[in-house]
């Protein structure tokens, strides 16, 4: 695989990419609601991901590797192109900017940590979480 490839990937389908991250597929804004109430109990995760984009291509591929906090957090994935509505509602319930790919975390209803492009970083999300 050369270069290029292995950083904003071949023509694998995205079904067939592997992922440390136990992903839930936002695809409903009824959804939303649900977040809010569990992330009163466990923190929530949103990953914003344009599936067009070679960077958030890459920005998801670097957090899915390094990714180990299943048992932390309940992770959701966004598919913003395919789900533009979601992610609209997404900025205006969490009082967030749109950005892709944006990750967001989400404790108790409210958007307590979001970073975007390069500066999505697990290292970052754990220090945030409190757990370095």
């Amino acid at each position: 695989m050369s270069l290029f490839s292995s950083l904003f990937g071949g023509s694998e389908n995205q079904n067939e990419r592997t992922s440390n991250v136990h992903w839930i597929p936002l695809t409903d804004l009824g959804q939303l609601n649900e977040i809010i109430t569990l992330s009163s109990e466990k923190p929530v995760l949103i990953f914003k991901h344009s599936t067009t984009c070679g960077i958030s291509k890459m920005a998801l591929k670097q957090f899915e590797s390094q990714f180990d906090l299943n048992d932390k957090v309940t992770s959701y994935f966004l598919d913003l192109l395919a789900y533009r509505s979601i992610s609209n509602e997404v900025a205006t319930r969490f009082n967030i900017t749109h950005q892709s790919p944006q990750l967001l975390l989400i404790v108790d209803g409210n958007c307590v940590y979001d970073a975007s492009h390069g500066a999505i970083d697990v290292e970052d999300l754990r220090a945030q979480l409190n757990l370095r």
